[in-house]
């Protein structure tokens, strides 16, 4: 057995927030709320460490379940690294909250979900592949073809009877058809669309590390957007929920309308010149106040 990892926690963070939200659907599959603690298997080969998240006080516990290899130090970095992106733990609320407190949309919303973080998904492909498969269709179905996804393709590490899944790398889903995939409930265009992101990031062609470099928002919108399949949405869900880049604003997204519509008690959603209206004072903070309006849907 190994000795549990500890990770200190900002202030501004709450475990049971942040708890809510990884148990917004019951059809996830790539992670297990279990009570009060989290399993979820890293993907750091070779040991692909199965790992159960707790908290206590200021401190997450991360213990080590299960490893197809020993675990070396440089993989308890490495975990450390990927739990610190996921809850985006190095990321300074202070300045947002200020912000939010004084604004009619958000201030009641970060009153009540206090120490809410943006929870990531550090695998560009997987980041993709979720907005892809998102597109035009309800969270629920969404969330089936990612289970039919990762079930068929993924791996999975086996540990007291239950299944611990992997998303599937690029480099498999790059080998495969649109024959392949269309089982999985998949329309021929997403096939398409999964198709060639997974043959771009299986060639290098595309990397989370040269979006990370590109020089503004715009340019790694510009970036993503240029892939077919790719619209601004899907762009800037990706630059927000894996790239971290805090003025990603998925402004067409329909849980933002329901939500403003929801906290204003309108009779309709709003137009996009109302959201702007709404955000001209959350300029490098629209990720963040897109993910606390989100809130108000589960």
């Amino acid at each position: 057995m190994y000795n549990p990892l500890k990770i200190t926690l900002p202030i501004e963070f709450s475990f049971q927030e942040n708890l809510r939200y990884l148990q917004r659907n019951d059809k996830e599959c790539m992670f297990e709320v279990y009570g009060e603690v989290v399993r979820k298997v890293i993907p750091i080969p070779p040991s692909f460490p199965l790992v159960e998240i707790s908290c206590q006080e200021q401190l997450l516990s991360v213990q080590i379940l299960y490893s197809t290899v020993p675990c070396s130090s440089k993989d308890y970095e490495a975990i450390i690294h990927y739990i610190r992106e996921w809850f985006d733990l190095d990321t300074d609320l202070l300045p947002f909250y200020k912000m939010a407190k004084k604004d009619s949309l958000l201030c009641s919303a970060v009153q009540d979900y206090y120490g809410l973080r943006t929870i990531g998904i550090p695998d560009l492909f997987e980041a993709i592949s979720w907005g892809i498969l998102g597109q035009q269709i309800n969270l629920s179905f969404a969330y089936t073809l990612k289970k039919n996804l990762v079930e068929k393709y993924g791996n999975c590490v086996t540990w007291n009877n239950r299944h611990y899944w992997l998303f599937p790398d690029a480099s498999t889903i790059a080998n495969l058809s649109i024959e392949d995939l269309m089982p999985l409930k998949l329309t021929t265009k997403k096939c398409e669309y999964l198709l060639l992101a997974a043959q771009l990031i299986a060639t290098g062609k595309l990397s989370k590390n040269t979006l990370k470099q590109m020089v503004s928002l715009k340019k790694a919108e510009q970036q993503l957007t240029s892939i077919r399949g790719i619209g601004p949405w899907t762009a800037n869900y990706v630059l927000m929920r894996c790239l971290r880049y805090p003025d990603a604003f998925p402004i067409a997204d329909v849980g933002l309308h329901n939500a403003i519509k929801y906290i204003t008690k309108a009779d309709r959603k709003p137009t996009k010149e109302e959201i702007l209206v709404y955000a001209k004072d959350w300029r490098g903070f629209e990720s963040y106040a897109t993910f606390y309006l989100w809130r108000y849907l589960y």
